[in-house]
């Protein structure tokens, strides 16, 4: 039996000739994402300004302040309405939408690209349009209101405390709806048919096809999906600031603005990079936690 002689010299070239060439990108990386992050968390335990070149270590007082801060728990209960709605509306709309789309309709191309084009705009754009909507004397939503007789229903859309986040997080749902959208198509496309007909050769309608056999088949597809709207929730900014930045009063804030206008429009650079870590630990424990129980679920299965 013949052995085969083993060359040390090209294993090591294959290995070694990657890495110089992918070294250059990863040091930048490693710099410019964990550098900053590093950063970030030891600046979180100072005093520092934005302005002045010295800053001082004062250890946790800046977290002690921030749980002390009646703006956080409001910015945070916002996210969390942010992520709650968030979760319902584009997630379940867009498998809606997708399972009509898969259907074959005529003009598919053309319904995917109107349901998909909000997701090519900006969030500023976005804003910008969304707030002639919601525009309380000319806008769209009252206008309409008024031309059928609802006068009564028309409201100051984001102008009332009690309503504008809940006005902003339907126009980012609007949004992230066609992304959803797009994701569940792939995954019902992945779908053999042969499954589905074999369900309803047992005798199961077409309902019963979707919520037994379809629906089980697209956790892939919902886990990512859910990920990236609870990522998106906890780190939304340019929507809120673009219309109503975070008014009236602090009603619409989140905690990405909050910590935008601590450290550059109060100076509070250290202040505003203790809330940017905790804004981290909220989103990296609550993904953590989705991922690792549905890969628990996964294995169970």
């Amino acid at each position: 039996m013949k052995r085969r002689r083993i060359n040390l010299g090209n294993i090591g070239e294959k290995v070694i000739t990657p890495i110089i060439f992918l070294l250059p990108s990863l040091s930048v990386y490693l710099v410019f994402t964990f550098g900053t992050l590093i950063y970030s968390f030891v600046l979180s335990f100072t005093d520092y300004d934005g302005l002045s070149s010295r800053f001082n270590f004062i250890g946790l007082a800046n977290y002690i302040k921030l749980f002390k801060d009646a703006t956080f728990y409001i910015a945070l209960k916002n996210n969390v309405i942010w992520a709650a709605v968030s979760l319902i509306v584009p997630m379940f709309l867009g498998l809606f939408l997708a399972v009509l789309v898969d259907r074959k309709i005529r003009g598919e191309n053309i319904f995917k690209s109107i349901f998909y084009l909000p997701q090519t705009l900006s969030f500023v754009v976005i804003g910008v349009i969304w707030s002639w909507v919601y525009e309380p004397t000319k806008g769209i939503i009252n206008s309409t209101l008024s031309a059928i007789g609802l006068d009564s229903l028309a409201q100051q859309w984001i102008g009332d405390p009690g309503l504008t986040i809940y006005s902003l997080v339907l126009t980012g749902a609007w949004q992230i709806t066609g992304y959803t959208m797009v994701l569940y198509l792939a995954g019902l496309r992945s779908i053999s048919q042969d499954v589905i007909e074999a369900s309803r050769i047992d005798g199961a309608n077409n309902w019963q096809s979707f919520w037994y056999v379809v629906y089980p088949m697209l956790r892939n597809i919902r886990t990512v999906v859910i990920a990236t709207i609870i990522i998106n929730s906890f780190k939304i900014f340019d929507l809120v600031f673009t219309m109503t930045q975070g008014g009236p009063g602090e009603a619409s804030n989140v905690l990405a603005l909050f910590m935008y206008k601590e450290a550059f429009w109060k100076f509070r650079m250290s202040y505003g990079t203790a809330i940017s870590v905790i804004q981290f630990l909220i989103i990296f424990i609550v993904v953590a936690v989705y991922l690792s129980r549905t890969i628990r679920q996964e294995g169970e299965v």
